[in-house]
């Protein structure tokens, strides 16, 4: 046996290693962001439905921007990894010194537009007044939090870049822990302080999170090698990285945007069928964000082992490790497929006793199984090319496929050919094959050329 022959079981063995090992705190911490919009809900539900109505109000356009900024800062992950490949650690400082600069004012940028834009929006899109009114107060506080997280997402970026996902994934559950701390406190008054509701609750996001991003920074200064690459020294000039990395925020940072809007978009169609399917959408969307949170974990392991790769302009490793990412997620994506279509049911009860919802809802999550697997795998595509430096194919393939084909087929499905719930399933489906098939195949055809 050749020498090159022997060694690849022992490097697909060691890749796969290194992906779980990054994936795994990445997820747990992708998982925490759920956390905390889930416990704001419960404490707020509680306190009152009504108030649970303008926290969801509210953090609808919040999650929009949100999510766009977090793209934006796409380039901190794949750069740093990059330059790791290169073997240049001395560097990865520059990459977080501009992505400190870049998030600051991503953050910034969007506290800006929420603030000034974000009740006008809501008392624009028909709502009755006083939910506009309340989700608007609410909505505020939740945009004076946005600095804070995004200067989070930059400190989180550069570790799992660096392949230390750890310190973020404990950063955030113990940010999760001051969230819960400060709704309780603040949601129903306690000790005498006035119950501010839904207000309290946006409150308690931002105090987490600006919490969370001191406890980072704080992290990253005290680390023992942070003097060694580069985090306190100021960069010499150097344009070529700059401008990648901000192009791959670019194309992430839209692609995301594409997404978050085209799914809020089945909100807005559910509506038109009735206000039980909004609630039967409700589940099979949030049974759906869970289950995508392993997904976007991967993603984060494609990015650092790919980047790593292409920095080190290997083009033998760089397909070795979307190979083993593929079918890390093919293999994730059939296990939780099966073990929720038997149980779609069951999952639908701890959600809701009222049957007619349950009813509708059931149905559409087992579908919802189709497209788990394809879901899955675009998203860790998308990461692994962008990581490769093709960062314009996933975001033209995510617009054609969520907003050129969900949106339009989701409504056609639903509302004239009269499928109801089932017809933006389909229409979910569909999109997600679309967007993996051509994710996928453009990976491939990328393989075959020289970097």
């Amino acid at each position: 046996m050749d020498r090159p022959a022997a060694q690849e079981p022992s490097l697909v063995r060691r890749d796969l290693t290194r992906l779980l090992t990054l994936s795994g705190p990445v997820v747990l911490s992708r998982l925490g962001i759920m956390a905390m919009g889930l416990v704001d809900a419960i404490v707020v539900g509680n306190y009152s439905a009504k108030h649970l109505g303008y926290h969801a109000m509210a953090w609808a356009p919040t999650s929009v921007i949100l999510t766009m900024a977090v793209g934006l800062m796409t380039g901190v992950q794949v750069m740093t990894a990059r330059r790791i490949g290169q073997g240049r650690p001395d560097l990865t400082g520059a990459v977080l010194r501009r992505g400190l600069v870049y998030s600051f004012w991503i953050g910034l940028v969007s506290t800006g537009v929420l603030l000034l834009g974000g009740p006008t929006f809501m008392h624009a899109i028909g709502l009755p007044a006083d939910l506009a009114d309340g989700a608007s107060r609410a909505l505020l506080v939740f945009a004076l939090s946005l600095p804070g997280y995004t200067l989070s997402v930059t400190a989180s970026f550069w570790l799992e870049g660096l392949s230390r996902p750890g310190p973020a994934a404990w950063a955030m559950w113990i940010a999760n822990v001051v969230n819960l701390l400060l709704n309780l406190l603040l949601v129903p008054g306690t000790f005498g302080l006035p119950a501010l509701g839904a207000v309290g609750g946006a409150w308690a996001t931002c105090g987490a999170r600006t919490f969370l991003a001191a406890a980072m920074l704080i992290y990253i200064l005290r680390m023992p090698e942070a003097r060694a690459m580069g985090v306190f020294t100021k960069p010499e000039p150097d344009r070529a990285a700059a401008s990648e990395q901000r192009r791959i925020g670019y194309g992430a940072g839209i692609s995301n945007f594409f997404e978050v809007a085209a799914f809020a978009s089945m909100n807005l169609i559910a509506g038109w069928i009735s206000a039980l399917a909004i609630a039967a959408w409700a589940i099979v969307l949030n049974v759906a964000a869970i289950v995508f949170m392993v997904p976007l974990g991967l993603a984060t392991g494609a990015a650092v082992l790919v980047g790593k790769a292409y920095g080190a302009r290997d083009l033998a490793a760089v397909n070795r490790a979307g190979v083993i990412v593929f079918g890390v997620t093919f293999a994730f994506g059939i296990v939780i497929a099966l073990a929720i279509l038997p149980t779609a049911e069951l999952i639908a009860h701890g959600y809701t006793r009222d049957a007619a919802t349950i009813a509708m809802a059931a149905p559409a999550l087992m579908l919802s199984c189709l497209f788990f697997v394809p879901d899955a795998l675009q998203v860790v595509t998308a990461q692994s090319l962008r990581a490769r430096g093709d960062v314009w194919v996933p975001t033209t393939t995510h617009l054609a496929s969520y907003i050129g084909v969900m949106m339009p087929l989701a409504w056609w499905l639903a509302i004239p050919m009269k499928m109801g719930l089932m017809g933006i399933t389909w229409a979910v489906v569909a999109a997600s094959f679309l967007a993996c098939g051509f994710l996928m195949t453009r990976f491939w055809i990328l393989s075959r050329r020289p970097l």
